[in-house]
């Protein structure tokens, strides 16, 4: 899964932006986000597991962890 196709994604549905959205983590984590440092979270890869459910959660989504058969 391309992590910044799917949170692109989910700004459209929700016509927000990365703005919006690091105003938004940083008021449910405590931790300064800011539209700069998630794109190069994005760029380098170096977004965390805990960082994308917060975010998908936002979105009213959760994870879902399948065992692959």
């Amino acid at each position: 899964m391309n992590l910044r196709a799917q949170i692109n994604y989910w700004l459209s549905l929700n016509q927000s932006t990365y703005e919006k959205l690091a105003l938004r983590l940083t008021e449910l984590t405590g931790k300064k986000y800011t539209r700069g440092s998630l794109n190069a979270k994005l760029s380098r890869g170096t977004i965390n597991v805990n960082e994308f459910e917060t975010i998908a959660k936002i979105f009213g989504y959760k994870l879902d962890v399948k065992e692959i058969n």
